[in-house]
Formats: structure tokens, C-alpha cells, sequence
């Protein structure tokens, strides 16, 4: 007899918790590079252009982007579970590659598989929560997820600073993302159980609209989610500036604090406190996007994590205090938008095609990741690693007032 497919967080806790735990170890694999890889480069290696050291991020944007795009489309054709089982046995080599890779080209392509593996595995993991928990609690649900993700990004950013400190850069701090990958993957194939018939049921209950009719064509989501739906226009373009800051840290980050004197234990902790204040805070915010709407939290967001850059370029004169401050308030402001972009494209897109707009959005938001890594290389190259910290923040500013403009006064859950 089939098991009733019912809609909720309650309904449906065993294999949400179960998702949040296989996200965590997504999100650790990401935390493997926070601290130790950009030095990689410069130290072991002896890289001195900028743009070189933090190809690995642009590959990995690149990469993840294009794979966030196609995991939509194959989630909607196939099945979300053999995808993320996918994702997870791409990344398998990772580890290793990063471990024991006899030169920086290696690294690279470490993060090209990273990317797809990151690409796949972590949009299920949101495609998934969205499935079971249905709209009345789905940014509650998105801010969970994100804390499960970027908890463990920074919990790993500070253990790998802190192996680094007393064993040295390679291998042993990546010896945490070789139990990643086994547990992940084992748990996505042995455990976790597909949401597609719960995103059926939500389908059933929506009134019908031209477009959920028959399913759109994918060149009609990428339009609508890009571009021509303004609310979708807003999420998209802020959550590329978002992970441009992130992209922009992870390369600039661990090189700045060192150039003044900051050592590697001390940069892990900067680090981690940005990610775990980022991490913690989701669950804070994205229940309050629930009640008080997605858009005052996605603008006032933007505009806390301009400030925060701003106080970190200004504040080098006592670098470990500024980096610590800047990253509270740079985590708090990425909470504030996170899981309200996700949660707003959850709202706008209907179930039939709605995996495939979070693709669209995610490639938008990844692609941060390869945009702000090379800007950082080319205004570092040309201006020094400062530079590469105001031009960002002036970014964020702006793109905090396109939001304001573009998005409806409220995206609230509809359904």
C-alpha cells in the first residue's frame, strides 16, 4: 500500500531533518577551500597574480552556475534524488584532488567537479525542502537549510584554519572532506527518499494560470525568471551581487588579513564568523520573511552587507578587530536576503516549472561567485586588495536600491 503524500514541516520531519543533515555535509565541502586553498596558491605554489590564484573560485562559479541551470530541468524531467545521488558521486574525487594535486591545475579542476557537484546536490537539497514542507512555511524551511549549508561551511573554514596552523596547508585539512563525501553520498542513496509526488499535490491545489497549464518551455522559465518578471528580475540580479561579495571574500579575504599581519588561525576565525553569523541568523530570517514579507529583508540585507565592507576597507588599521566586525555584519546581511531569494522565487513560480525557475535563479546567484572573483583579481591586479573590497561594497549599495525598485511591495507567500 502506498504511503498518503501529505504537505508540511510536520508531516514530513523525518526526511526534512535528514535533508538538512545531508546539506551540511554539501555546504562542508565548500568550507574545505575558505581558508586554506587561496593560500595554497600563493604559498606552495608561488603564485603572484591575483587573477591565477582565484581562478579556482571563478571555475567553480562558472560551473556550479551552469549546473544549478540544468539541475531544474533534470529535477523536473527525472527524479530529485537521483540527482542529488549524482551530485554527490561527482564530488568524490574532490577531496583528493585538493589533498594530493601535484599542481594548481589541479586544484582547478578540483573545483570545476566541486561545482557540479555543488550544483546538483545542493538545489536538490532546496527543490526537495520546498517539496515537502508546501507554502505556508517555506521560508522557515529555506532558513534552515541554508543554516544546515553554512553552518557547516563555517564550522569547516575554522577547523582547516586551525589543522593548517599545526600541520600545514595540505593534506590533512582536507581529510574532513573525504568523511563528507562518504557519508553524504550514502545517506542520498540509502536514505533519502524523492519529493516529486509532494510537489504534485501542491500543483493540485494552485488555480489554474496560462503557463501551469501545460509545462513552459525551459527558454520561457529562463526569461521569466530572468528578466521579464520584475519581482524575479530583483531576486536575481541581488542574489548575484550577494555571492559576488561571497566570491570576492573567499579569494580576497585570506590574503588581505595575512598581507597585514593576521595570522592563519585568526583568519579562519574571521572567516567562520561570517559564515556561522550568516549560517545561524537564517533561522531567524527566514521565519520572519514568512510574517513580515521578503522584500524588506531582501533590501535592508543589501544595504547591511554594503556597510559591512565598507567598515572592513576602511578599518585596516587594526585589521583582526575590523575583519571581526565587518563579518558579523556581512554574515547578518547575507542571513536577511538568503533564504527570502529563495523563498520569493518558491512564491512566484508555480510547482509545475518552479525547480527549474530555482535553477535559473541559482545560476544567476552562482555566478556571483566567478563575477566577483575575477573582479577582485582585476581591481587587486591594478588598484591592490582594498580596492577589490570598496568596489564591492559599492555594488552591493546599488544593488540593494535596484531590489527596492524593481521587486513588488511584498512577496509574502500567495498560495
Amino acid at each position: 500500500m502506498s504511503r498518503a503524500v501529505a504537505l508540511g514541516l510536520r508531516a514530513n520531519a523525518g526526511q526534512f531533518w535528514l535533508l538538512v543533515l545531508v546539506n551540511a555535509f554539501v555546504g562542508g565541502m565548500v568550507g574545505l577551500e575558505r581558508t586554506v586553498v587561496p593560500l595554497v596558491g600563493t604559498e606552495e605554489f608561488h603564485i603572484a597574480s591575483a587573477v591565477v590564484v582565484f581562478s579556482f573560485i571563478i571555475a567553480f562559479g562558472v560551473v556550479k552556475a551552469v549546473a544549478n541551470l540544468a539541475s531544474g530541468v533534470l529535477a523536473d524531467r527525472f527524479t530529485r534524488k537521483s540527482v542529488l545521488v549524482v551530485g554527490w558521486a561527482v564530488g568524490l574525487p574532490v577531496p583528493f584532488m585538493l589533498a594530493w594535486g601535484p599542481s594548481w591545475g589541479w586544484i582547478v579542476m578540483a573545483n570545476v567537479l566541486l561545482g557540479v557537484s555543488q550544483g546538483l546536490a545542493w538545489s536538490m537539497t532546496v527543490n526537495m525542502k520546498v517539496d515537502l514542507v508546501g507554502p505556508k512555511h517555506r521560508g522557515l524551511a529555506m532558513g534552515l537549510n541554508e543554516f544546515a549549508g553554512y553552518g557547516a561551511v563555517g564550522l569547516t573554514a575554522l577547523a582547516t584554519g586551525y589543522l593548517a596552523s599545526r600541520w600545514g596547508l595540505r593534506p590533512e585539512p582536507f581529510y574532513l572532506g573525504i568523511a563528507y563525501t562518504l557519508l553524504g553520498l550514502g545517506l542520498s542513496i540509502w536514505a533519502v527518499r524523492d519529493t516529486r509526488a509532494h510537489a504534485q499535490v501542491e500543483a493540485g491545489v494552485h488555480l489554474p494560470s496560462a503557463e501551469a497549464t501545460t509545462r513552459p518551455r525551459a527558454s520561457w522559465i529562463v526569461v521569466e525568471t530572468s528578466w521579464r518578471n520584475r519581482t524575479l528580475f530583483g531576486v536575481s540580479q541581488a542574489g548575484l551581487v550577494n555571492n559576488l561579495n561571497d566570491g570576492m571574500s573567499w579569494g580576497v579575504f585570506p590574503l588581505l588579513f595575512a598581507a597585514h599581519g593576521v595570522g592563519l588561525e585568526r583568519i579562519g576565525l574571521i572567516k567562520a564568523v561570517y559564515l556561522l553569523t550568516w549560517s545561524v541568523g537564517q533561522v531567524v530570517t527566514g521565519a520572519l520573511s514568512d510574517r513580515i514579507g521578503r522584500k524588506p529583508l531582501i533590501v535592508a540585507g543589501m544595504l547591511v552587507q554594503a556597510a559591512a565592507l565598507a567598515l572592513i576597507g576602511l578599518g585596516l588599521d587594526q585589521p583582526f578587530r575590523a575583519g571581526i566586525a565587518g563579518s558579523v555584519l556581512l554574515g547578518a546581511g547575507t542571513a536577511m536576503v538568503y533564504p527570502a531569494l529563495l523563498a520569493t522565487v518558491g512564491d512566484v513560480a508555480h510547482p509545475s516549472w518552479r525547480a527549474s525557475a530555482m535553477g535559473v535563479y541559482r545560476f544567476w546567484r552562482d555566478m556571483g561567485y566567478a563575477v566577483g572573483a575575477l573582479m577582485a583579481g582585476l581591481v587587486a591586479g591594478a588598484f591592490g586588495l582594498v580596492w577589490s573590497v570598496h568596489v564591492a561594497g559599492l555594488l552591493t549599495f546599488a544593488s540593494g536600491l535596484l531590489a527596492w525598485i524593481a521587486m513588488r511591495a511584498s512577496s509574502r507567500t500567495h498560495a
